[in-house]
C-alpha cells in the first residue's frame, strides 16, 4: 500500500512495520557479505577499512538518497554508522590494520 492510500493511523503503522522488516532482511543480507568480504580480504592482503571505497560508497549512497526524494545527510550518517560497524565486524576475524 502507498502511503496516500494509508486511511488510518493503524494502516500507517502497519505499513511501517512491514517496511521496517523489509529493511532488517536487507541489513541482515548485507551482513553476509560483510563476512564473506572478511574470507576474502585476507588472502588478497586487504584491510578492512579502505578508505576509498568507504567514500565511494558514501557517495552513491547519497546519490540513491537523492535520487529517491531522502535528504542525502541523513543517509550518508546512517550509512557512515553502517559501515562503521561493517569494518568493526570485519576486524574481529582478519584483525585491524
Amino acid at each position: 500500500m502507498k502511503a496516500s492510500e494509508c486511511k488510518t493511523m493503524a494502516d500507517v503503522r502497519a505499513e511501517i512495520d512491514r517496511v521496517d522488516a523489509v529493511l532488517v532482511a536487507l541489513l541482515a543480507e548485507r551482513a553476509t557479505y560483510i563476512d564473506r568480504a572478511s574470507e576474502l580480504k585476507p588472502a588478497l592482503g586487504l584491510p578492512a577499512r579502505i578508505e576509498d571505497r568507504v567514500e565511494d560508497v558514501v557517495a552513491k549512497v547519497r546519490a540513491s538518497a537523492t535520487a529517491h526524494g531522502l535528504d542525502p545527510a541523513l543517509a550518508e550518517a546512517l550509512w557512515r554508522r553502517l559501515i562503521d560497524w561493517s569494518i568493526a565486524r570485519e576486524e574481529k576475524v582478519i584483525g585491524k590494520d
